[in-house]
């Protein structure tokens, strides 16, 4: 009997000092999309797609461009606009979803995905292309599209 009262004070004084080790603990990894290997070398290596062949490049629709790698939301396509270049263009993000942190060759300004780090493209500054002024370069490859619904 003795030993039955230890052990309850035992798992009691576990559960109160929150180290309760039967329930099963929360999953907070995160969860990716399978990426192909071309996808790889432009996300997660830092690669550069050839211009005008992006899927998204001339892309009109009305819709919301996803992260390929964690389907987090990223751009609106009111905020896409063709500068030309070859790749995807917007003149804007949804908030918070851009991190911006400047590139290996000290010039440019890499931008990638908040939630995931996964490699989208640049961001240009002065171009004026838009009123906003600026030039999220983006990678058709980094990037999934949620076409809005019909009415």
């Amino acid at each position: 009997m003795k030993r039955v009262g230890i052990i309850i004070l035992i798992a009691l004084s576990m559960i109160v000092n929150g180290q309760d080790k039967s329930k099963p603990k929360k999953d907070t990894t995160m969860k990716f999309n399978e990426l192909t290997a071309f996808e790889k070398y432009i996300i997660e290596d830092k690669g550069t797609e050839r211009p005008f062949t992006g899927i998204y490049y001339k892309n009109n629709e009305a819709g919301t461009y996803l992260c390929k790698k964690c389907n987090a939301p990223l751009y609106r396509s009111t905020d896409k606009f063709d500068a030309h270049c070859g790749w995807p263009s917007f003149d804007d993000e949804i908030k918070g979803a851009i991190k911006r942190t400047t590139d290996a060759d000290g010039h440019r300004t890499e931008i990638t995905c908040a939630k995931c780090g996964a490699h989208l493209g640049h961001v240009f500054v002065g171009e004026g292309f838009t009123p906003k002024n600026i030039r999220h370069c983006v990678n058709s490859v980094s990037l999934n599209f949620l076409p809005d619904k019909k009415k």
